[in-house]
């Protein structure tokens, strides 16, 4: 922020936050790859709690993080703006995880970037693209908790993906 990267606080000024935020989503969905595949569910009974205590927690530091680099400076959107697109992001990463696995968990928050980075230069809102939406949208806010919630859920009770030659 001590160089003043972001400019204004239109759509372009924008682009860098929310790539960064994706950095973050992404490294939040490959943590849910475990190196022990099947002995780790038959012994671990607490295996979903600790998944959604972990989850919970690194988006939690994540979002904190990010909010505490913002302060010298001016973010645009804010800080509403960066809980949204955080939590949305690791929702949509989170589910990529439970479909992919963990270790491509990475392609959901990669492919939601595009998307995002589309929506913001043409100027097209939906809620579904919650990064181009204004950071007070309801509509944008829900669809970003129901990513996290369904991205949480579903890592939480089934876990990432197994690959088959694990």
């Amino acid at each position: 922020m001590h160089w003043h990267w972001i400019q204004g606080s239109g759509p372009s000024a924008q682009q860098l936050p929310l790539l960064i935020e994706s950095a973050a989503a992404m490294i939040i969905a490959v943590t849910t790859r475990s190196p022990f595949g099947e002995v780790e569910r038959a012994t671990g009974r607490w295996l979903p709690w600790l998944r959604l205590g972990t989850t919970l927690a690194l988006t939690a530091a994540a979002a904190g993080m990010l909010a505490a680099g913002t302060v010298p400076a001016h973010l645009p959107g804010g800080d509403l703006a960066l809980l949204r697109n955080v939590a949305g992001l690791v929702g949509v990463g989170l589910l990529s995880a439970a479909v992919l696995g963990g270790h491509l968990s990475w392609v959901g928050p990669v492919g939601y970037l595009g998307l995002a980075e589309v929506a913001l230069t043409s100027a097209r809102t939906t809620p579904w693209i919650w990064p181009a939406c204004p950071p007070h949208d309801h509509a944008a806010a829900l669809c970003a908790t129901l990513a996290f919630t369904a991205g949480t859920l579903a890592i939480t009770w089934r876990g990432a993906r197994d690959t088959t030659h694990e």
